[in-house]
Formats: C-alpha cells, sequence, structure tokens
C-alpha cells in the first residue's frame, strides 16, 4: 500500500470535510517546491496549473518565504483603521503600474472580495444596479460576485441579485454570429447590447468582465472586443469593471492583459496571481469615482482588509515579476509551450482548438474536430492520466462545449519543465486514444 491510500487520513477527510465542487485528487501533497508538488510517497507531479492558477513564482519561492517569516513575527494583521508602510507602499506601485488613471487602490483578501467591493462601488457611484457579465464567467462566490458568475454555481441557492444579466462570449472556435465564414463579434456585441437595453429599466451599473475567460474555458476577448464593450459601457452611464485575477501580473505578457487593447476600466480587480499563492487580492479605480463613492458613504470592508503581511509579500511579488523580466518571459515560454501544443494537434484529431496568451492556454478536446462535438469522457480520461504520469492539469467542462485543459504554469517555469509536461501530456493522449 503506498502512503497515498493512507485509510485514517481518507476516512477522516470523508468524515470531516466539507466538499465543495468537484472531487479531491486521489494523492497526499505533502510539500511543493518551485513547478512541482510532492505527493506522500515522494512522487514529483508537475503543476501546470500554478496551484489555484496562482502561484506565478512557484511554490517556496525564498524571497516570499522571507517576506512571510519576517512579518510573521513582527507585523502581520491589525485593526482595520490603521495603516502600515507595506499597505501604502503597495497601493503607490500599484498606482504606478496600473493603465491609465487608476490611482486609488483597496487591500482585501481574495478576488470574490475584490469583486464584491467593486460591484458595490460601481453602484454607488452611478445611482445603477444592474449588473452585466459574461454568460461563462467566474467572478466569486459571494453574493453580488455570485450574482455575475454564470459559468457554475447558480442552481439550488435561490434567485441571484435583481438586475444580473448575461451576454454571449465571443468564442472565435463556436462563434453564434459568422460573417464571410468568421466569427463577427461585432454583430453579436451590438445584437446582445439591444437586448440589455430592451429588459434593462434604466439602472445600468457596471459591466464585469475578464480579458481571457478562464473557468469559462480560455475564452479570449478578440483584438477591439474591449475597446467596443467600453464605447457601450459610456454610452450607457456603465462602469467597466476587468477582473484580472488570472490574466494580471505578467501571465499573458504585459503586466495587465487590458494593455494589449490600450483599453482602461474604471476599476480593475486583481487577486490570485499578485499574491502568487498567497491570499492577496486588490481593486484599483481613479480618484473621481473614490471621491464621489466616499461622498456618498462607501463602506465596505473585511477582518483582513489592508493586512500588512499579504500587502508586503504583493509589494515583493511585483518587485521581482519586475526586476526579473517575467512578463517577457512569459510571452517566451508561452511561445515554446504554443509551438509544443500545435505538434501535438497535428498528431491528435481530438484536439479540437488551441487558444490563449502568454501562459495561459487552452486546449479544447473534441470527439470530432470537423463537428466539434463535446468529449467530457476523453477530456476526464487524460485528465486521470496525466495525474498519473505526473502532470496536474485542470480541465474545465461546460454545456455545449468539449473539454478544455487550462495550462497555467508558473512564470519561473524552464523550457526543459514545459517540454517535460508536454512530454507527459504526449504520453497521456496515447494512451487515451
Amino acid at each position: 500500500m503506498t502512503r497515498n491510500a493512507d485509510p485514517d487520513f481518507w476516512t477522516r477527510a470523508r468524515r470531516h470535510l466539507v466538499r465543495y465542487g468537484g472531487t479531491f485528487a486521489p494523492l497526499i501533497i505533502e510539500r511543493a517546491q518551485g513547478s512541482f508538488v510532492y505527493d506522500a510517497d515522494g512522487r514529483a507531479i508537475l503543476d501546470f496549473t500554478s496551484g489555484q492558477m496562482s502561484a506565478i513564482l512557484g511554490h517556496g519561492h525564498p524571497e516570499i518565504a522571507t517576506v512571510v517569516a519576517d512579518h510573521a513575527a513582527q507585523l502581520d494583521h491589525l485593526f482595520s483603521g490603521m495603516l502600515t508602510r507595506p499597505v501604502v507602499d503597495l497601493a503607490t506601485e500599484l498606482a504606478r503600474l496600473a493603465p491609465g488613471d487608476l490611482e486609488r487602490a483597496m487591500l482585501l483578501t481574495t478576488g470574490g472580495e475584490a469583486n464584491e467591493a467593486a460591484l458595490r462601488m460601481a453602484k454607488l457611484a452611478t445611482g445603477g444596479w444592474e449588473v452585466v457579465s459574461f454568460a461563462q464567467s467566474w467572478h466569486g462566490m459571494t453574493a453580488g460576485a455570485a450574482a455575475a458568475t454564470y459559468s457554475a454555481g447558480r442552481k439550488g441557492y435561490g434567485p441571484a441579485a435583481i438586475g444580473s444579466f448575461a451576454i454571449p462570449v465571443p468564442n472565435a472556435y463556436r462563434p453564434a454570429f459568422e460573417k464571410d465564414g468568421a466569427a463577427d463579434w461585432q454583430a453579436e456585441l451590438d445584437y446582445a447590447f439591444a437586448l440589455i437595453d430592451q429588459q434593462s429599466t434604466g439602472d445600468l451599473a457596471a459591466f464585469l468582465a475578464e480579458p481571457i475567460l478562464s473557468s469559462g474555458g480560455i475564452i479570449e476577448l478578440p483584438l477591439g472586443y474591449l475597446a467596443a464593450l467600453k464605447r457601450k459601457c459610456v454610452e450607457r452611464g456603465m462602469l467597466l469593471i476587468l477582473d484580472e485575477a488570472q490574466t494580471g501580473i505578467g501571465r499573458t505578457g504585459l503586466m495587465f492583459a487590458c494593455e494589449r487593447d490600450g483599453v482602461v476600466p474604471d476599476i480593475l480587480t486583481l487577486s490570485k496571481t499578485l499574491g502568487a499563492g498567497l491570499p492577496l487580492a486588490a481593486l484599483v479605480t481613479t480618484a473621481e469615482i473614490e471621491e464621489r463613492c466616499h461622498a456618498r458613504g462607501f463602506l465596505f470592508y473585511t477582518t483582513h482588509v489592508s493586512d500588512p503581511l499579504p500587502a508586503a509579500v504583493g509589494l515583493k511579488v511585483l518587485e521581482i515579476v519586475q526586476r526579473d523580466g517575467l512578463a517577457a518571459r512569459a510571452t517566451e515560454a508561452g511561445e515554446r509551450l504554443s509551438a509544443r501544443l500545435r505538434a501535438l494537434q497535428q498528431r491528435f484529431a481530438c484536439i479540437g482548438d488551441l487558444r490563449g496568451r502568454g501562459l495561459l492556454q487552452g486546449m479544447e478536446i473534441v470527439a470530432d474536430r470537423r463537428t466539434k462535438v463535446p468529449a467530457p469522457e476523453l477530456g476526464d480520461a487524460i485528465t486521470r492520466l496525466c495525474l498519473e504520469l505526473g502532470l496536474s492539469m485542470n480541465i474545465v467542462q461546460l454545456p455545449g462545449m468539449g473539454g478544455v485543459f487550462r495550462i497555467a504554469p508558473p512564470l519561473t517555469v524552464s523550457d526543459a519543465e514545459i517540454d517535460q509536461g508536454v512530454d507527459i501530456l504526449e504520453r497521456a493522449l496515447e494512451a487515451a486514444v
């Protein structure tokens, strides 16, 4: 019997843990270092999802460990009305890096919290209360963020917030609107907002969007879409909130994914990658919006708002990403990864589509490349085989889509580790197909 099969461990896990979605991997993880996690048998497993799509510096980065140890001993958590240098320093650095006039930050713990605060701010600033997002979105599990989440978790909990609307995602692989044989995202966007206008009571407050929908299947908004979406918001007096939980801090090859499009949101939310695996999130907005909300009595704080320890971690993450050129590294490593995946696509007909940017890429598995019929069982089999062979991969399965692998290794991943991961994926595909 392997140590992973420890009967006492699994008995206690079944007895005492609340299951919160999906199933647990049949492994006991003992430690993590760099691009790998290690199970109870000492087996190295290449982590191609950066933990929960977060650990952009890999696991156990020595500089992050030092910051955590220092602040755990000296300055960890305070009353929310007290300020520390790490908090003000991180807010200052975010203002320097963020596009446009985004210069005022609020530091929180999770992406759901940041999106919740952003939605409350948008409603207060505009006087509206209706929120629009994408039909395959994921923005969090708190009430407002969950109401704007459509990829999962809507059934069985009663009504979502009144005034929650969804529009279709511009999926180039499965387009709803076509013109001359190509996806016509502009027609789709115009049609979607015509429907929103018909349903709205005239109280639109915000559009909440991811530049690349990750849990929605790595669907990248086409170039030009964000700018058109911003115009739709301006025309209606709405705020554009961009959720860059997974695309921010260098993962797509730029510090923020929206920079590719030259679009500045009214509110930018960050989480996952900002803490590089530790619980840290941020909302960044303009002075004008913050002043207006403050004058109207904006209230949103949590137990860990402006905590110094995670703020110090975030400051060190930004320093390392810039100092070590990790955004450029994401582009370089992403090109290598993409080339290897394209070679696999030539060999395996079940790989229907490849998409994404930098080190956030998706591979959609289908039963038939011509008809694009989904193949969930095949996706499950590939996932299971990858794990058995030493590669942790995450697959998204949504109605009407094939299984989409989310591939997001740390920005510190080496060329050899990319090749190792794709080699394992190739072996899993051979065995599954």
